[in-house]
């Protein structure tokens, strides 16, 4: 066995992985930076390529960064280092580090970014919650056992990793809650396809004033419940996961020598710094014990 892989190998795998040709319309997936025939010895996966994270990357001495949002989703004219988008090109090209983005096409694969959130909340019978273009968006499926709403928001606190804004809910906090729909990042556009699911609750992001305004007043202060659980926290647990599936992928088996190292990035990129004020008018018992459904 070769003791180092080419770049072009792991983007065959990516691509096998989370094929570009299953990404929206609109998206800029794919290698970003780095020469095919370069060696990889060190990838660094991370949510978004921000210039705190192209940091870490150089310190590690990674030769591969590989993130979840783009680049440069929208039309860049200059690489100048007076921007930051320009900045983050430099840096990378300089430090000879190539930059692999996977993200439509990782929120649709199988599985995907909300396939891996539904996992993580245990979630059985999992099935898709619309189709996006063509390809299966977001996850639907049922607890092992009814629990309330908030103990429910509670699980999902333990699952994600923390974030400056925390989980907002809104709903009955003693509410039954078995089928859950989730699709992680923002899912403010999905509220027919949640309706039409059966979901009690709809695990997502990103969720506007009036369309979440809306969706609570169609549901006469019932079901689908929803929780907004931030952008960054409900899509970085598929961080490990593609970690895992790319170094199986390459052959990087147990008790054969490493030929590359891989970690995920310890940098939170949410762009919150802390919060103050919030008000939250009649606070629920923070029990995360079981209620059945009545």
């Amino acid at each position: 066995m070769p003791d180092h892989v080419r770049l072009r190998e792991v983007v065959a795998r990516l691509e096998a992985l989370y094929p570009p040709a299953s990404a929206a319309a609109w998206d800029r997936v794919g290698l970003v930076t780095g020469d095919l025939d370069q060696p990889v010895r060190r990838i660094l996966f991370a949510l978004d390529p921000t210039l705190a994270v192209i940091e870490e990357a150089t310190a590690w001495g990674a030769d591969l960064l590989v993130t979840h949002h783009p680049l440069l989703l929208r039309g860049v004219h200059s690489v100048a280092t007076t921007g930051a988008k320009g900045a983050s090109v430099t840096r990378l090209v300089v430090a000879d580090i190539a930059l692999y983005v996977a993200h439509t096409n990782a929120d649709v694969s199988d599985p995907g970014v909300s396939g891996v959130l539904a996992d993580a909340l245990g979630l059985g019978g999992q099935r898709p919650l619309s189709q996006i273009e063509g390809y299966a968006a977001g996850r639907v499926g049922e607890l092992p056992a009814p629990l309330s709403l908030v103990a429910f928001a509670t699980r999902l606190s333990e699952v994600l990793p923390p974030s400056v804004g925390g989980i907002r809910v809104a709903g009955d906090p003693d509410g039954a809650v078995r089928t859950v729909a989730v699709l992680g990042g923002s899912g403010d556009d999905q509220f027919d396809a949640v309706r039409a699911s059966g979901a009690d609750v709809y695990v997502t992001a990103d969720l506007r004033h009036h369309p979440a305004l809306e969706a609570r007043e169609e549901a006469r202060g019932s079901r689908p419940y929803l929780i907004d659980a931030g952008h960054w926290a409900t899509e970085s647990l598929w961080l490990e996961d593609a970690r895992r599936r790319l170094l199986d992928a390459l052959g990087e088996d147990a008790g054969q020598p490493v030929r590359v190292e891989s970690k995920v990035s310890t940098i939170r990129t949410e762009p919150w710094s802390f919060v103050v004020g919030a008000d939250m008018p009649g606070t629920p018992d923070l029990d995360p014990e079981v209620r059945p459904e009545s």
